[in-house]
């Protein structure tokens, strides 16, 4: 095992990597201002983005469910990494040569995480299917792209490989990679045969490999091609550490850029449906791997697509049964997009591979926008169940569509479907479904089927901290209406932001200056690092690994991504949040000192008053100053 990476090599790789490029493999990021960067969180469901990055600090924080960090922390949590996993991942991005304390360079296998491990295999077996697909073995692989219109430049953009048919071909040339038996098995690309040794899982097949969203190829779709072939007509890597299919999506990696730029996505069913749209022009279009379009494929577009009110996601099915059923399927999720879900059906039952051969690419093109609204087909489907020549089937229609209609989230399309369906089902009085509908959703509004409104533009981040169920669990509860909280908050924002604005002040500043005490904490930490006026480049870092412990951690890394409420944050108003905090603390000591005063009376020792009111006057000359004189005073 390899030791300890050392530490310049680790704070090498930080500098190397911006976190905002690394953060947009996985999310679309907007301006935030400030020079922060927002997006939707990653980590939790939401529907307006609080999730928070700050290229000049390399850090992120999210607002809702408080995860924060690093680079290195973002890595480890969305990729489930181990630290030392994270930090060779980054490294081999930025082309850094890692050092492990306790034996020199990086080298082979030693030290290596699972999971790098696992992704290495899948890149080198991609290589290798590559290059099999010149072989003279894989001109039936080569036929099967050509007659479905895909020349040697579709395949080489898509990666398109191909399996030897012997037993363990790619089996021996991993080994030969310094890949053992295990890992083999491990990813999936080698499975136990009955001698006991691996042999290869995919042969004599035409493979894509499936890369997640960064372009990690983390599995492959296997094509059979031969009628000797046995197996299913399409054969996926199994389920591994890497490769869990209701978390990829096909063709991400390549489209992702002009989802999050058209706001607009299309889902297709299969490799060649995504190849053929690409071909044509509709770059945005992204496939499942052998399963049904969820949950999680519906998080890894929501956070591309910002949910923004012209975002949409278009469906493309087969006209058969089992394509009506996927497309109910699709559009019981719709709720879960902000964006507008529509489906389209290719003439004759074609897929977009089959409609791009028979009648070419403006075709396709042409199929994606002639979508219909998802309810709307959801709708038709609904009432095409009913018998529409009596009160009875049109009644029963209205009442299993109408909660459909009352579902829609834009108002003013909600109205206009109530109509439309007061049309599918011959009722001439459209006033009595519009209003059916309408008494629907607000029902459903006040048992709380409503969606959770967007936080408006106008809600602080002070209101959006402050919300109990946004705290973290065991942190100590802060009360942001307080105008001292609210004041301390700044202070330290200003504190671990812009230090020169408020040193060498506020390295004078002690705890008990703090009424929270989590900012206390913050307070204690920064001095822990060396104060304010050290205004190091690792300064935050530093910061950050003197806390305590996670809770003031996420909390200095909240503070030094949060936004600084002021148009202009200047020494003047850092001079203002640094007289507030000095004179309310002065203000405690006064009220205090009034108090010992009172308890004494005038029984005390002469010399005993005479200090005690020393201490008074002193401290209220100095909040004399403190008024009159602002930051000059302290």
């Amino acid at each position: 095992m390899a030791g300890r990476i050392n530490d310049d090599d680790v704070k090498a790789v930080r500098d190397a990597v911006p976190i905002d490029a690394v953060v947009s493999d996985y999310l679309q990021l907007r301006n935030a201002g400030g020079g922060n960067l927002k997006g939707l969180c990653p980590f939790h469901d939401e529907k307006s983005p609080s999730f928070q990055v700050s290229p000049s600090k390399g850090l992120y924080h999210c607002f809702g469910c408080q995860a924060g960090g690093d680079t290195l922390d973002f890595i480890m949590k969305i990729d489930h990494l181990s630290f030392s996993e994270a930090v060779e991942r980054l490294a081999g991005q930025a082309g850094i040569t890692l050092r492990y304390e306790e034996g020199g360079y990086t080298a082979g296998t030693s030290g290596r995480g699972e999971r790098i491990r696992l992704v290495e295999a899948h890149k080198a077996a991609a290589l290798f299917y590559v290059d099999q697909l010149d072989s003279p073995e894989a001109e039936i692989g080569r036929t099967f792209l050509a007659e479905r219109g895909f020349d040697q430049a579709a395949a080489a953009h898509f990666s398109v490989g191909y399996s030897p048919a012997g037993w363990d071909h790619l089996t021996r040339f991993l080994r030969g990679k310094g890949f053992s038996d295990k890992e083999l098995i491990t990813s999936g690309l080698a499975q136990d045969s009955r001698s006991g040794k691996p042999i290869d899982r995919f042969r004599g097949r035409l493979m894509w490999p499936i890369r997640d969203i960064t372009g990690e190829v983390v599995g492959f779709g296997a094509r059979k091609l031969r009628d000797d072939d046995n197996g299913p007509k399409y054969l996926n890597t199994p389920e591994t550490a890497i490769y869990k299919k209701s978390q990829v999506l096909y063709g991400i990696d390549l489209a992702k850029k002009e989802i999050a730029k058209t706001s607009r996505a299309v889902v297709v069913e299969g490799y060649t449906d995504v190849m053929a749209c690409h071909m044509a022009g509709v770059t945005t279009a992204i496939a499942t791997c052998g399963t049904a379009f969820g949950g999680d494929h519906i998080k890894i577009l929501r956070r591309l697509l910002m949910d923004n009110a012209t975002a949409e996601v278009i469906f493309t099915f087969d006209g058969d049964a089992a394509g009506q059923k996927a497309a109910l399927r699709a559009f019981e999720d719709d709720q879960k997009f902000a964006a507008e879900t529509s489906i389209t059906i290719a003439p004759g039952g074609m897929d977009p591979c089959d409609l791009r051969l028979a009648q070419g690419d403006a075709a396709v093109s042409g199929l994606v926008e002639a979508r219909t609204p998802l309810f709307e087909f959801a709708l038709r489907h609904i009432v095409s169940r009913h018998n529409l020549e009596n009160p009875a089937g049109r009644a029963a229609a209205l009442d299993e569509a109408a909660p459909v209609v009352a579902n829609i989230k834009n108002i003013a399309i909600q109205h206009e479907s109530a109509v439309q369906l007061a049309g599918m089902l011959g009722i001439r009085d459209e006033q009595f479904v519009v209003k059916r509908v309408a008494q629907l959703a607000r029902w459903a509004r006040e048992r709380g089927g409503q969606p959770p409104q967007r936080q408006g533009r106008g809600r602080s981040s002070y209101e959006a901290a402050a919300a109990p169920a946004e705290r973290p669990a065991g942190g100590p509860a802060l009360n942001l209406r307080s105008p001292a909280h609210r004041t301390e908050r700044e202070l330290l924002k200003l504190a671990l932001q812009r230090p020169a604005l408020v040193s060498p002040a506020f390295d004078a500043y002690g705890m008990d200056e703090f009424t929270a005490p989590p900012y206390a904490a913050v307070r204690q930490a920064i001095l822990d690092a060396g104060g304010a006026s050290l205004g190091t480049e690792d300064y935050l870092a530093r910061v950050r690994e003197a806390a305590p412990n996670d809770t003031v951690r996420a909390l200095v890394t909240e503070l030094a991504v949060e936004a600084i409420h002021a148009k202009t944050v200047d020494e003047i108003y850092a001079g203002v949040q640094l007289v507030q905090v000095r004179l309310r603390a002065v203000d405690r000591r006064v009220h205090e000192i009034q108090g010992t005063l009172s308890r004494l009376g005038q029984q005390a020792p002469p010399e005993q008053l005479a200090a005690v009111q020393e201490e008074l006057w002193v401290l209220q000359q100095y909040g004399q100053r403190l008024r009159n004189r602002g930051a000059e005073g302290l």
